[in-house]
């Protein structure tokens, strides 16, 4: 390994902290923002007071189709017509990552948001919100990729 000079000249060392951060910036995405989203605690345990029904599917289904569909696509996967320009990446509600959060993290994010999916807390009721996780929960079952 080479050292690294200071100004007068003198070799110093890297420490080893320095090289691991190297050679981890290389490893990371190439942009920032990919990073995993992450609710907090106390958004985690919080349980959705919706039953699965088919009329808070079909209301959430009209929803989503305007809202989220353009960005995460009709069946969920993440490849709505606006998601190439978008980093992050809009989410694939069907996939094992998103289906294993709890119902009160799906419910944060979507009133939280994070750029560039808006904050819906202003926009939906709490009802509108929680058909959204019902519906979420449905694209594993429906929205599979064959």
């Amino acid at each position: 390994m080479l050292p690294i000079f200071t100004k007068r000249n003198k070799p110093k060392w890297p420490s080893a902290l320095g090289i691991m951060f190297v050679c981890l910036l290389g490893t990371l995405p190439s942009h920032a923002q990919q990073t995993v989203w992450v609710a907090p605690k106390d958004a985690e345990g919080i349980k959705n007071p919706l039953a699965s029904t088919t009329p808070f599917l079909a209301d959430a289904r009209t929803i989503y189709t305007a809202n989220c569909g353009p960005c995460h696509g009709d069946k969920g996967r993440g490849d709505g017509p606006a998601a190439q320009g978008l980093t992050p990446k809009p989410a694939d509600h069907t996939s094992t990552l998103v289906q294993s959060e709890s119902d009160g993290a799906l419910f944060w994010k979507l009133s939280e948001g994070r750029n560039p999916m808006p904050a819906y807390k202003k926009v939906f009721t709490d009802q509108q919100r929680w058909e959204l996780v019902l519906y979420i929960r449905s694209l594993a079952k429906s929205g599979k990729k064959k």
